[in-house]
């Protein structure tokens, strides 16, 4: 069927529309930094891909707006309650596609049929607003974040070769300790420095939220802290306990990271989390609020601890990075690098780097000595140091791994190899 002989999508019965509250280059609720809105791509498509559907009538995010999905197929929500109860991290949604689970780390089917455009946008009304929709039928991304009241979801809305698409991202509604999540005792050591860095770094999908979260949560109830979070967009919301917490989402409280860990620094703060340090100007901020008396909490996309200290260089000039030097060893806390790996009772356990900037790690930030860094976390274990291997391996030993798991998820599968043998 050719483009022109497509079927109209039947447009929703029309209801009045509320009055639009004054917007500041992005329709409010969309959780990402402010773009100038743009016309759609003119790319050619495939005739057999079909286009975003056109605007709903008006109403709250996650009510019926308008038709629900075809008959045959599940709501949003019932997809959703069922994944929460799974244990599953993602929802993988598309047009022309089965609905697909990510469990465990890897993408499974649950059964669902092939999604249509009705029920994908029936979907769509119920976890963004009228405007967050115009906004991904003008702009065809879209990311933003709604509470279904059980479990909250992060949105990543887009358009694909086959039809619109979203990945959902769930957050469970209630924080996990560090006691529940079984991390090291040094997390919480780091967690009672007043000032300085600390980084929690990973890929996508590999915990570094949860992680982040669980301290955030031990510092709310144990010190009389301001904390400032900066997310895109906010994942978990920590009610003020001891601490007196105050969320803000860039897209919808600020329009750049930059410019709210900027202003933070005004605004009385003993603690900022900076959802993701992006950018050199970003990351300048950091350890400026982190040298004059702040702790400042990031993360970053990186593998190892030894890599997100090349990868912050990285973002300035050959001609600046002496005094980043300097000034990451003065600021710096700790790093902890995580993934995820399989454990034999059907879960999932974290593995870590963890770099502690001793007096001896700070001479050898300033002097590009990356390997003697790394042989410092293999043998000090007195500051709770660790490597990925010596994290795995004690995995291994308690039971909760496999070897073929060890080996498998090894950065250094020989030296992996020599220590199950005994050799290291």
């Amino acid at each position: 069927m050719t483009q022109a002989s497509r079927p109209p999508v039947p447009p929703p019965p029309k209801v009045p529309r509320p009055p639009a509250p004054p917007k500041v280059g992005r329709s409010p609720g969309v959780s990402a930094e402010v773009a100038t809105p743009q016309a759609p791509s003119q790319a050619p498509r495939s005739t057999e891909a079909p286009q975003l559907a056109q605007p709903v009538a008006s109403g709250a995010a996650g009510s019926r707006r308008g038709p629900g999905p075809t008959e045959g197929h599940p709501t949003l929500r019932e997809i959703v309650t069922r994944a929460n109860e799974e244990g599953i991290s993602d929802l993988h949604l598309g047009v022309n596609e089965e609905p697909r689970f990510r469990k465990r780390g890897d993408i499974v089917s649950p059964g669902y049929p092939v999604t249509d455009l009705n029920t994908f946008m029936s979907w769509l009304r119920e976890c963004m607003s009228d405007d967050e929709i115009g906004y991904f039928q003008q702009n065809l991304d879209f990311d933003g974040a709604f509470d279904f009241g059980f479990v909250r979801v992060r949105i990543s809305a887009f358009d694909t070769f086959r039809g619109p698409s979203m990945v959902l991202r769930l957050i469970a509604a209630t924080i996990l300790t560090m006691e529940q999540l079984n991390l090291p005792e040094v997390f919480k050591k780091i967690c009672h420095y007043h000032k300085g860095l600390m980084l929690i770094t990973g890929p996508t999908g590999s915990g570094k939220s949860t992680t982040l979260a669980a301290m955030i949560d031990y510092m709310n109830k144990s010190f009389p802290y301001h904390i400032i979070t900066i997310e895109d967009p906010v994942e978990f919301v920590h009610e003020s306990k001891k601490a007196l917490i105050k969320h803000r989402e860039v897209g919808r409280h600020t329009l750049k990271f930059f410019n709210a860990l900027k202003g933070a620094l005004r605004q009385d703060p003993d603690m900022m989390l900076v959802g993701e340090i992006r950018d050199k100007e970003t990351m300048q901020i950091a350890l400026k609020a982190s040298t004059t008396g702040h702790l400042v909490a990031g993360t970053l996309h990186t593998n190892s601890a030894i890599k997100t200290l090349t990868r912050i260089l990285d973002m300035f000039s050959a001609e600046e990075q002496k005094s980043i030097k300097v000034s990451l060893s003065e600021s710096l806390v700790a790093i902890i690098a995580q993934l995820l790996c399989k454990t034999t009772d059907g879960k999932r356990a974290a593995f870590h780097d963890i770099l502690i900037n001793t007096d001896v790690i700070k001479e050898y930030i300033v002097k590009d000595q990356y390997e003697e860094i790394n042989q410092i976390m293999l043998k000090d274990t007195y500051e709770g140091m660790t490597t990925m291997n010596k994290s795995l391996y004690t995995l291994y030993q308690e039971g909760r791994i496999t070897e073929e798991t060890c080996l498998e998820m090894s950065p250094y599968p020989n030296e992996m190899a020599q220590m199950l043998r005994g050799r290291v």
